[in-house]
């Protein structure tokens, strides 16, 4: 049963018009001519009734007809007519976290001014921090990659099937003149070039889709030939996965449902199975990671073997390492914005400590390798910087064997960016990943952020920004020492009491009175 959001108002309203009659669902049956079982139904959102019988409630409560069927709810319930009637819920799917929508609908109507009060503080805080309904989407996205650990057999299968059918080699790369040919002779495409020059403000966007007769597909200009033809393989996959909602541009301007946030999921999904085979990047990590000793031109070839850019590899990295290796993995991307380091892309399966939030305005610590990738691409005339380290963090001695590049996005506004695949430093690891312990890999003892890091600034020479907030936790936890040892100590002894009215030596000295 999804969310009918007709339905609950209109069970929430005959339920609140009945408790203000005083009535029970027993007598409000009687006095309407249905079974009682029927009017609980009706209350719990599950059945709407045929217009005789919803005039014969209306009848039986004193309302009118249009009274009860109004999708305006009263106090204390109004706050549940905006959450009601959003598209996020009735369109989220809840049965991919294994959620029965009816579980919910239960909930609202057994304590709806409860709910409505709940559901106003969730209002609250969501404009206080101007959360909108997109950034609600991409995080039960990512909740469900990571509940899969990112992989989707079913992805890869529609991949690997349609491969086979429309011929594709078994081994990487395929070529962007095979998947242009698919797209326009195979689903009727026209592609060309976004005319930039005529509106300039359409270079932000990496493609456009026209739908219509032909579809249309337009590309930034100025994409490399592995953008392009990830780009490509993407618009195949909305195609052969048969996804209609989507994103009709590349980055999305707007998010309209969770249906599109997921469907874009899947047909980018399919287009990184369909360049990189799942059969082919297993067999080339299994070499990589029996490699006694780290050899970066390893992972440069595997870059250019594949030819697609370092996002796409190590993404893809994080689809099939976790699946066939049973490590514990997160990806990150990072973006240096005037100055200031920015996380762009996450996926945590490795139980990264990870600061996050609308409102973080922290820095992050200049020691993770996403960082140190960018700074040192900033000092570097290279396009590209690849990088490794075996981080450990300060306080929860938690490691990570991370991975990743630096590099200088070819459209603007010409970002600097840097990607990493951490794997979790554990007894798997380094049995599965042989050269976890070569000593030619550096080193980094990081923090979370500057604000949270304990290190004196002779332990630090990378330090950003004062330490702020571990030194209010220093102060929050000095203030509940010093309660627990005033609990803890045995009350002081009480003076004897003195007499009930002062002597006349007691007295203090009559003031002089105001003239």
């Amino acid at each position: 049963m999804g969310f009918n959001p007709i339905h609950i108002i209109f069970g929430l309203k005959l339920r609140q018009a009945r408790l203000a009659k005083g009535l029970s669902v027993t007598e409000l049956a009687e006095r309407s001519q249905l079974s009682p079982s029927y009017i609980t139904e009706i209350e719990k959102g599950r059945k709407y009734p045929k217009a005789d019988k919803i005039m014969r409630l209306a009848e039986a409560l004193g309302y009118a007809y249009d009274e009860l069927v109004s999708l305006r709810l009263e106090p204390p319930l109004s706050f549940l007519e905006t959450p009601l009637t959003s598209q996020l819920l009735q369109d989220f799917p809840l049965e991919l976290f294994g959620v029965d929508p009816s579980s919910i609908v239960e909930v609202l109507t057994r304590s709806p001014a409860e709910m409505s009060a709940l559901v106003k503080a969730f209002q609250d805080i969501a404009r206080g921090y101007a959360i909108r309904e997109e950034h609600f989407y991409l995080a039960a996205l990512r909740s469900y990659q990571e509940l899969n650990q990112n992989y989707f057999p079913e992805l890869e299968q529609a991949a690997k099937d349609y491969a086979a059918q429309a011929g594709l080699p078994e081994r990487a790369p395929v070529s962007e003149e095979t998947l242009l040919r698919i797209l326009e002779d195979r689903f009727g495409y026209r592609v060309a070039p976004i005319p930039v020059e005529e509106h300039p403000s359409l270079v932000a966007y990496r493609a456009v889709y026209l739908p219509g007769k032909p579809p249309r597909l337009l590309l930034n200009p100025g994409l490399l030939a592995s953008q392009r033809k990830f780009v490509l393989a993407r618009e195949i996959g909305y195609r052969v996965l048969g996804l209609e909602e989507r994103a009709l541009t590349n980055s999305p301007d707007r998010v309209d449902s969770f249906t599109q946030v997921l469907n874009d999921f899947k047909a980018a999904y399919f287009a990184g199975a369909l360049l990189m085979p799942e059969v082919q990047v297993q067999s080339d990590l299994a070499e990589l990671f029996a490699l006694e000793t780290w050899q970066p031109q390893r992972l440069a070839h595997m870059l250019n073997a594949y030819d697609v850019t370092p996002e796409t590899l190590l993404y893809r990295f994080s689809e099939l390492v976790p699946r066939h290796f049973g490590l514990k993995v997160h990806f990150l991307r990072f973006n240096e914005v005037n100055g200031s380091y920015r996380l762009y892309k996450q996926l945590n399966m490795s139980q990264l400590s990870l600061p996050t939030g609308f409102d973080l305005r922290e820095h992050y610590c200049r020691r993770w390798l996403t960082i140190r990738l960018l700074r040192e691409l900033a000092a570097d005339q290279s396009e590209t910087v690849p990088g490794i380290q075996r981080s450990r963090f300060l306080e929860s001695q938690k490691q990570f064997l991370c991975l990743g590049f630096a590099r200088r996005d070819n459209l603007p506004p010409h970002l600097r960016t840097s990607v990493i695949l951490g794997m979790r430093i554990d007894d798997d690891l380094l049995r599965v990943v042989r050269f976890a312990g070569d000593p030619a890999i550096p080193e980094g003892l990081l923090n979370e952020t500057c604000e949270r890091c304990p290190l004196l600034p002779e332990e630090c020479a990378e330090r950003a920004a004062p330490p702020t907030r571990w030194q209010q936790q220093q102060q929050v936890e000095e203030r509940h020492r010093a309660l627990s040892l005033l609990m803890q100590a045995p009350p002081a002894a009480q003076p004897s009491p003195g007499p009930a009215h002062p002597t006349p030596q007691q007295r203090p000295a009559a003031a002089s009175q105001a003239v």
